[in-house]
């Protein structure tokens, strides 16, 4: 094949990949972006088998930097697509309230006084007496 046939299968590929993405829905994108990181998965894996029959320094460095990106891409994929899934989960239901009680509100609670205390009703004690004197 001549280079001018494979730069053509180029565009006519990226045009059509182009055009069948914009047409996905909203709904399909999530399942659509999960079959794409399985494809990276493999195209990573074709990286890593490449490098190891590469000969030269310049082909080594180009194969790590794509297989750096490539595993950036399958990360970042799988991260996109585990909270795009998230959104579509069931939110825990609150505990229920507690009904209302019927009566007064409960007040604070203080010590009870004892009926003969010296600041107490019907006390008879001698400190009573002394403070009502001054």
């Amino acid at each position: 094949m001549s280079t001018i046939t494979e730069i053509a299968i180029l565009v006519l590929a990226a045009f059509v990949g182009f055009e069948v993405i914009s047409k996905v829905p909203n709904t399909l994108h999530t399942p659509l972006m999960s079959g794409t990181n399985a494809i990276h998965g493999i195209v990573l894996l074709g990286g890593l088998l490449t490098i190891a029959a590469s000969s030269g320094v310049l082909e080594k460095v180009l194969l790590v930097i794509a297989i750096m990106f490539g595993t950036i891409n399958i990360i970042g994929g799988f991260l996109v697509t585990d909270r795009m899934l998230g959104m579509f989960k069931r939110k825990p239901e609150p505990p229920p309230e507690p009904e209302p009680q019927n009566g007064p509100e409960p007040r604070a609670s203080r010590p009870a006084r004892h009926p003969t205390s010296p600041d107490g009703p019907g006390s008879s004690h001698p400190a009573a007496e002394a403070n009502k004197e001054k």
